[in-house]
């Protein structure tokens, strides 16, 4: 007589074999230790070390992302406070001024015989003097209204009293292209004079 349990008394099911239930052996039990405890089965330290193994991933992943965020923090800072100084530094730099021209007859005429010495133009500092007193009283930016320069349109200008025609043919290179500059009038002056009398020393009149 068969006995039918659980599920399978419905009617119309037909019942079958049992099929046996595989169980897996349980691995050897260590054996106990001298003090008399018995040691944790394999299989736990397996299910232990599967456990920590991802949790010890995260947290070195933490650890160096931690140490990355640190880094770049500390980077960025030491870039805003170098850029910071140089800022403050570039505001509280002293101006640096070049010396200035000469604003004066005396170093005007040492200008001009350095330019002449160099230019191999004849002149001496009494000779420059002389004529520019008599010519214009060292008044640089003095003017001929009268005279037949002045008449055809071309006055005397500056402290030699130079014509713009004749500065152009006598201008010196490395002063400025300028009648009435100080430097470059005298310097076109002497030129001319050196030209026409040997040397501005050699003038002592209208020339």
């Amino acid at each position: 007589m068969a006995v039918i349990t659980g599920n399978h008394d419905r009617p119309g099911h037909t019942t079958g074999p049992a099929h046996p239930r595989t169980t897996r052996a349980p691995g050897p039990v260590p054996p106990p230790t001298p003090d008399g405890t018995t040691p944790p089965h394999r299989s736990h330290f397996r299910m232990t070390t599967q456990t920590r193994t991802p949790r010890t991933a995260r947290i070195r992943t933490l650890a160096v992302t931690a140490l990355a965020t640190t880094a770049a923090a500390a980077a960025a800072l030491t870039l805003t406070s170098t850029s910071a100084q140089a800022a403050e530094l570039k505001q509280t730099a002293p101006t640096v001024k070049t010396a200035p021209t000469s604003d004066n007859l005396d170093g005007w005429i040492k200008e001009s015989l350095a330019i002449m010495k160099a230019k191999g133009i004849p002149g001496s500092y009494e000779g420059l003097h002389r004529n520019i007193m008599r010519e214009s009283g060292g008044n640089p930016n003095a003017q001929n209204g009268w005279d037949s320069n002045a008449q055809k349109g071309t006055p005397s200008k500056g402290l030699l009293q130079v014509i713009q025609p004749t500065f152009n043919a006598y201008h010196v290179a490395g002063t400025a292209h300028d009648l009435t500059d100080p430097v470059a009038n005298i310097t076109a002056a002497a030129n001319y004079a050196a030209s026409r009398y040997g040397s501005i020393d050699n003038v002592n009149s209208a020339y």
